[in-house]
């Protein structure tokens, strides 16, 4: 198999993988929802400070671990921009001729919204 058959295989993995977490992810999304709704049980009961309590706990530690994901995935993708950048597609003396430059390009300022968007996030 030649190397860019295996890189795309290789790639098309990669993105299945992030996808099955990423379900993961979403399945564990609606169990705290599940569990959150579950909690007016308490302010039911007469005790609306336990529900106040653990939905306060349940939202600072949701945050503060996606935020220091984030933070980590945002200087991670950052870190690498210079040498991702140096990647464009180059055939010849005028690499905006090349084939994949358009495609290139569009992809790497993907990458860059994302990341000032994440950038944002905090």
């Amino acid at each position: 198999m030649p190397e860019s058959d295996t890189l795309m295989e290789e790639a098309r993995e990669a993105r299945l993988q992030i996808a099955r977490h990423l379900a993961e992810l979403h399945r564990l999304h609606l169990t705290l929802a599940r569990d959150s709704r579950a909690l007016k049980r308490f302010t039911q009961a007469g005790r609306p400070g336990l529900e106040i309590e653990i939905a306060a706990e349940l939202l600072e530690q949701y945050l503060g671990a996606s935020d220091a994901f984030l933070e980590n995935m945002r200087g991670r993708f950052e870190a690498r921009l210079g040498l991702l950048r140096r990647g464009e597609p180059r055939q010849g003396p005028d690499p905006e001729e090349a084939p994949g430059h358009g495609a290139f390009w569009l992809s790497f300022s993907r990458l860059c919204a994302v990341l000032r968007r994440a950038g944002g996030h905090r």
